[in-house]
C-alpha cells in the first residue's frame, strides 16, 4: 500500500513513478504529472488511492504506524525548499469529469502530528473521506480510485482554456463565458506547452502571482467540430504534429456538424410558424408523423421532416433516419434538442402553432393543416418553418477542413465517390470532393409528378405495344438528366445502375392517388384498381424488381441503355473530357442474368455511336446484394468488369430482415441486448461483412482485374469503414454529405 501514496508533482526533488503507479494516474492527476514531468510551473500535488486511505483506517484502528510514517513522508514532498508548511488543498481526480464529484477542499490547516493526519475526524482526513465518498460507487474497480492533496497556491485562481472552444485559436481563453481580464506572458507560455503536451482543449485552474504562474489543474474539454479542426491544422503549422497526426486525431462523426445546407432566400417566402432554432441548418421534406414512416423514408433515399408534439427516447431510430425534426414542444434543453444536436439533424422545437392528429395523420401548422407526405422546410438556425420544399445553399468545404481533407487524400488508398442523380446532388458531392459517382439510381430521377405519371403508365402497360408507347418521352427525360451529370463529372466515373424500383414503390396507394393517376392515364378508376390488383405483390422487395424488369421487360432495358448512351454524345460534345460510364445490373442472383443483360447492353452501345474514347471507358458491373450472388461470385466475375456491394440490400437479404419494417422491432432487440447495433447502419461484419469478404475474394480470383466498389449507406459510416479499409476494395460510394467523413477514415 505504500506505492499508492506519492509525489506526481513534488515541491522538491524528483518524482520517479513506478509503471504501477503511473497506471494510477486518471483525470487532474494524470495532467499535473504530464505538466510537471515536461518542467512547467505545477502546484506541488501527491496522491493516494481508496485502498491505500482504507489501509491507513485500520492501520489506525488497530495503532500501528508503518504506512502512517510513508504517509507522512508523502506529505512533506508538498513543502518547499523555505520549510514552510503550506496549507493544503484537496481534490478529487476522476476518470470522467462528472458534477457529482466533491469540490475542491482549499485552506486547510496541515495537521499537526503524524496522527492528526489520517484522522478522518480532522480537516484534512475529512477531506480525503469526503471526497471518497463523492466517487460513484458502481466503478469497476473502486480501490485504483484517487484523490490528490495540493499546497495551497498564492496568488489568484483563474479559470481558462488553453484554446477557444468555438475558434480553436491559442488561449489563453475565458471559460464558462467569464469576463477575462489581463494575464502575464507566463500564461500564454503555459497553455502553449499544454498544448503540445495534450494535443486537445484543455480547460486549466491556475493560480496567477505577480508575473508567475502556476498550474493547479486540468482537464479535457469539449470543444466546437470547427474549432478542433481549426486547432489541428494550427499544430501542424507549430510542429507540434504531423499532417498524419492531425489527420488521426479528428473524429470523423463530427464532420457532419459542419456540412449544414442552409437556405438561399427567404425574402419572398412568407413564415408558416416559428419555434425555436434548436439545432443548427436548413432541410425540407415530406411530412412523416411516426419513427416508422421516417425510416421506411430513409430507406428509400428520400428526404423526410419528422413533425411530433414532441421526442422521446423510443424515437431516436426515427430522429436518425429523418432530414429534420419538428416539434411543438421543448427547447434547447429538451430531448429533441439535445438527439439532433449530437446527430447533426436541423431542428426547430416548441412551435405553440402545431397539432398533430396520429388518428387522421395530419397535423396543423400556423391557420394550415397538412397531411402525410406534403412537404415543408424548417430553419434549424432561426427556427422559422416555411410551406414547401425551398432551395438550400449547399456548405463548402474551405478553410481548416479543406486542408485537412487534402492532407488525409495524400495518405488514402480507398477512392471515394457519392451516391447522386440529381445535378444538385452532384455538385455538392464535388464540392466535398468526391472522385465519381459510385450510384445513381435512374428510377430516383422518376419523383417529379410530370415523369411519375410516365412511369406509371409504363408499369401498367398490358402488352410490350403499351409499354412502348409509356416509353416515349422517357428517353429524352433522361438523356437530358445523364448528359448533365455526365458533364459535371468532367470525365469523373459514373456508375449508373439499371432500374430497381420494387414496382411497389411507385404506384399510387390512397383512394385520392389512384384516383388523379387513373385520370392522367385516362383509365377508369375501376379499371385501374384491376390493374393495381393483378401486379400486386406480397413480398416486393424481393419481387419483380432489378435484373428481373431488365430480363422480363427489355423495351425498358432498352429505354436506359439509348438514354445513356444519348446523354454521353451530348456531353461529349461539349466537353474535352471523355465520359466515363459505368453500367450496373442490380439485384442479380446467377450467371445467366449477367450474362443475359450484358448480351443485350452490349448490342445497344456497339450500335449506338458513341465517341471512341467513351466507348473504350464503359464498363459494365454488377450490384452483389444477395447471398447468392456473392458466394457465386467467381462465376459471375468472369462476365464483368466490377462488383458493387450494396450492403443495404445484402443486410436486410442476409439478416431475412426487411429494412422498411426492421425500426418495429429492432430497438428492442438492441435494448435486451441481443443486437450490438442496428445492423442497417454499421456492417454486420461476421455475417454480411464475411460474405463481402468471399465475394471479393473468389471474384478477384477468377478476374484479376476485377474492379470492387461498395455503395451503401455503410459506406458513410466510420465504423464500418475501417472493415472495408482492411479488404482489397477500389472505392467506397455514400451520400454526399458523408463523403468529407469517409475521405478522413479512410485516410485514418
Amino acid at each position: 500500500m505504500a506505492l499508492e501514496m506519492f509525489a506526481i508533482a513534488p515541491a522538491t526533488g524528483k518524482a520517479n513513478l513506478y509503471l504501477s503507479q503511473e497506471s494510477l494516474l486518471v483525470g487532474k492527476a494524470s495532467w499535473l504529472y504530464r505538466a510537471w514531468s515536461a518542467g512547467l510551473p505545477t502546484t506541488p500535488t501527491i496522491a493516494i488511492t481508496r485502498a491505500a486511505w482504507q489501509a491507513l483506517q485500520a492501520e489506525r484502528r488497530m495503532q500501528g504506524e508503518r504506512l502512517r510514517v510513508h504517509w507522512v513522508a508523502t506529505l512533506f514532498r508538498l513543502v518547499g525548499r523555505d520549510n514552510t508548511t503550506p496549507s493544503l488543498v484537496v481534490r478529487t481526480s476522476g476518470a470522467v469529469h462528472s458534477s457529482g464529484l466533491m469540490s475542491a477542499r482549499v485552506g486547510l490547516p496541515p495537521p499537526a502530528n503524524e496522527a492528526e493526519s489520517v484522522d478522518p475526524a480532522r480537516p484534512l482526513g475529512r477531506a480525503i473521506t469526503d471526497a471518497f465518498e463523492s466517487y460513484p460507487t458502481n466503478a469497476a474497480d473502486p480501490d485504483r480510485q484517487i484523490v490528490i492533496v495540493q499546497a495551497m497556491a498564492e496568488g489568484e485562481l483563474r479559470l481558462l482554456l488553453s484554446r477557444d472552444a468555438q475558434t480553436g485559436e491559442m488561449g489563453p481563453a475565458a471559460a464558462n463565458g467569464a469576463p477575462f481580464g489581463p494575464l502575464p506572458r507566463a500564461a500564454r507560455d503555459l497553455v502553449e506547452s499544454l498544448d503540445r503536451i495534450a494535443g486537445q482543449h484543455l480547460t486549466c485552474l491556475v493560480a496567477v502571482h505577480g508575473d508567475s504562474v502556476s498550474l493547479l489543474s486540468s482537464r479535457p474539454t469539449q470543444a466546437a467540430a470547427a474549432a478542433e479542426l481549426e486547432a489541428a491544422v494550427d499544430r501542424v503549422a507549430r510542429r507540434t504534429w504531423t499532417q498524419r497526426e492531425a489527420v488521426s486525431h479528428i473524429d470523423p462523426t463530427r464532420l457532419q456538424q459542419m456540412l449544414h445546407p442552409r437556405l438561399r432566400a427567404t425574402e419572398a417566402t412568407a413564415v408558416i410558424a416559428s419555434g425555436l432554432g434548436v439545432s443548427p441548418g436548413a432541410a425540407s421534406g415530406v411530412i412523416v408523423f411516426t419513427p416508422e414512416d421516417a425510416a421506411r423514408m430513409k430507406a428509400r433515399s428520400r428526404h423526410c421532416i419528422l413533425v411530433v408534439t414532441e421526442t422521446g427516447p423510443a424515437d431516436i431510430e426515427g430522429m436518425k433516419a429523418a432530414t429534420g425534426i419538428l416539434t411543438a414542444r421543448g427547447g434547447m434543453t429538451s430531448h429533441a434538442a439535445v438527439i439532433a444536436r449530437i446527430t447533426g439533424k436541423p431542428c426547430v422545437a416548441g412551435v405553440r402553432t402545431l397539432s398533430v392528429n396520429l388518428t387522421e395523420m395530419t397535423c396543423r401548422i400556423g391557420d394550415k393543416e397538412f397531411r402525410q407526405g406534403d412537404r415543408i422546410t424548417i430553419d434549424g438556425s432561426d427556427g422559422a418553418v416555411y410551406l414547401g420544399a425551398l432551395p438550400l445553399a449547399q456548405p463548402h468545404i474551405g478553410g481548416a477542413m479543406g486542408t485537412l481533407l487534402g492532407w488525409s487524400d495524400a495518405s488514402r488508398k480507398v477512392a471515394v465517390r457519392a451516391n447522386a442523380e440529381t445535378v444538385e446532388a452532384v455538385t455538392t458531392a464535388l464540392s466535398f470532393g468526391a472522385e465519381g459517382i459510385g450510384l445513381a439510381r435512374s428510377e430516383h430521377m422518376f419523383f417529379s409528378r410530370e415523369r411519375m405519371v410516365a412511369l406509371r403508365r409504363l408499369i401498367l402497360s398490358e402488352d410490350a405495344d403499351d409499354r412502348s408507347k409509356a416509353l416515349t418521352g422517357l428517353v429524352d427525360f433522361q438523356t437530358g438528366d445523364y448528359s448533365q451529370i455526365f458533364t459535371a463529372m468532367r470525365g469523373r466515373p459514373v456508375t449508373v445502375r439499371l432500374f430497381d424500383p420494387p414496382l411497389h414503390e411507385f404506384l399510387p396507394r390512397t383512394d385520392e392517388d389512384i384516383e388523379e393517376t387513373a385520370n392522367s392515364l385516362g383509365l377508369a378508376v375501376r379499371a385501374l384498381k384491376i390493374r393495381l390488383d393483378r401486379i400486386a405483390e406480397t413480398n416486393p422487395m424481393l419481387g419483380h424488381r432489378g435484373v428481373r424488369l431488365a430480363i422480363t421487360y427489355p423495351e425498358i432495358l432498352k429505354m436506359q441503355i439509348e438514354a445513356l448512351a444519348a446523354g454521353v454524345r451530348a456531353a461529349s460534345a461539349k466537353q474535352a473530357e471523355p465520359v466515363t460510364l459505368e453500367v450496373m445490373v442490380p439485384f442479380v442472383s446467377t450467371v445467366s442474368e449477367v450474362v443475359e443483360v450484358k448480351k443485350q447492353v452490349y448490342a445497344i452501345i456497339d450500335e449506338a455511336g458513341l465517341p471512341p474514347e467513351a466507348r473504350e471507358r464503359f464498363s459494365f458491373g454488377t450490384m452483389i446484394e444477395l447471398p447468392r450472388a456473392a458466394l457465386r461470385a467467381a462465376e459471375i466475375a468472369e462476365h464483368v468488369d466490377f462488383f458493387s456491394f450494396g450492403t443495404n440490400d445484402l443486410t436486410q437479404t442476409t439478416y431475412g430482415i426487411s429494412r422498411d419494417d426492421a425500426p418495429a422491432f429492432l430497438s428492442a432487440y438492441q435494448r435486451k441486448g441481443l443486437y450490438d447495433f442496428d445492423p442497417f447502419v454499421t456492417l454486420d461484419q461476421k455475417g454480411v461483412g464475411e460474405l463481402i469478404s468471399i465475394a471479393i475474394e473468389r471474384g478477384k480470383r477468377a478476374n484479376p482485374g476485377l474492379k470492387i466498389g461498395i455503395c451503401g449507406e455503410h459506406a458513410g459510416d466510420p465504423a464500418s469503414l475501417r472493415f472495408f479499409a482492411e479488404l482489397d476494395i477500389d472505392y467506397v460510394s455514400c451520400s454526399p454529405y458523408r463523403v468529407p467523413a469517409a475521405r478522413l477514415t479512410l485516410a485514418q
